[in-house]
């Protein structure tokens, strides 16, 4: 007859997991012999390598009652059960991993891959970080909303920074970061929306926009969000309103300017 720390050594556990094998129900506990101690036989120690081999592969331990009192048929059932719930497990912890791995590389934190290319060219065109930045938050924003816009729209920003009016503006708005209120980098800034706005206009991009972008209470929600990132975006939107143009996301005609 084995003493419980005999047992344990036999079997390749510890004598705390004997333990907890009695508690949960897994492991019958003898009674004590005249001396007071609890003695365990060889078929103990079968049944212990049995549940040691089970939860090691991964049975969790609810269900190794089960296993160990199936038939073989049932046993194979249960087995190519507890195997499908472990491949599903799998496929999660692996889905976790990948969202940690976006975690860890910023910009692809809740954006697609589309955004993500256009903030790394937003960069190499000379755009500050905080600008980059703000840009990033409104995309996480806009993506949530309207997904299915995301790839047509990423082309169309992507392109805009070919043109070196852009590469321009985004450097003005640097500056305005950095210094603050500046009625002459604005004035400026306001010149060069107002004409590339212009633009997109006569080609029609603002009606698409529009369409596209036709929640109002949406479009309010991105607009705060801008105004609240920095003073000068409040200003910017009166100097646009002088130049004919409303809003801020959706830049749209101001009502005077409509013939």
């Amino acid at each position: 007859m084995l003493t419980i720390g005999q047992l344990a050594a036999y079997a390749g556990v510890t004598v705390r997991a004997v333990r907890h094998y009695h508690h949960v129900g897994l492991m019958p506990e003898p009674a004590r012999d005249g001396s007071g101690y609890r003695t365990y036989d060889a078929a103990a120690v079968v049944r212990l390598i049995r549940i040691r081999i089970l939860a090691e592969a991964g049975v969790p331990l609810a269900r190794v009652q089960e296993l160990l009192e199936a038939t073989t048929a049932e046993f194979s059932e249960a087995v190519a059960q507890i195997d499908a719930e472990l491949r599903a497990r799998i496929r999660e912890l692996q889905e976790h991993r990948r969202r940690i791995a976006r975690l860890a590389a910023g910009d692809s934190l809740a954006l697609p891959s589309e955004v993500v290319t256009y903030l790394d060219k937003l960069r190499a065109s000379g755009a500050p970080e905080p600008m980059v930045e703000g840009e990033r938050d409104a995309w996480i924003l806009f993506a949530a909303r309207w997904p299915e816009q995301i790839p047509e729209l990423m082309v169309a920003k992507a392109a805009q920074l070919d043109d070196p009016r852009m590469v321009q503006l985004n450097g003005l708005i640097g500056e305005l970061l950095e210094v603050g209120m500046d009625e002459d980098r604005l004035g400026r800034v306001a010149d060069l929306v107002a004409e590339l706005t212009e633009e997109a206009a006569e080609r029609g991009e603002l009606d698409r926009q529009s369409e596209a972008m036709s929640d109002d209470g949406f479009i309010a929600l991105l607009d705060s969000y801008a105004a609240d990132a920095h003073p000068i975006v409040e200003r910017l939107q009166e100097l646009m309103v002088e130049r004919g143009w409303t809003g801020w996301s959706r830049l749209e005609r101001a009502p005077e300017s409509v013939e």
